[in-house]
């Protein structure tokens, strides 16, 4: 569990990937129309 460990954040930033233990940040305002979207009932 180290910088070769592909599944600890460490791992991750060191080989410059994302995943699950190492999320992309997503950008504001993707973030909210990504929200809005999914809280409006579609019918």
């Amino acid at each position: 569990m180290g910088k070769g460990d592909q599944r600890t954040k460490r791992g991750k930033i060191f080989r410059g990937t994302y995943g699950k233990s190492r999320p992309k940040k997503r950008k504001k305002r993707a973030l909210k129309a990504a929200q809005q979207e999914a809280s409006t009932p579609t019918s």
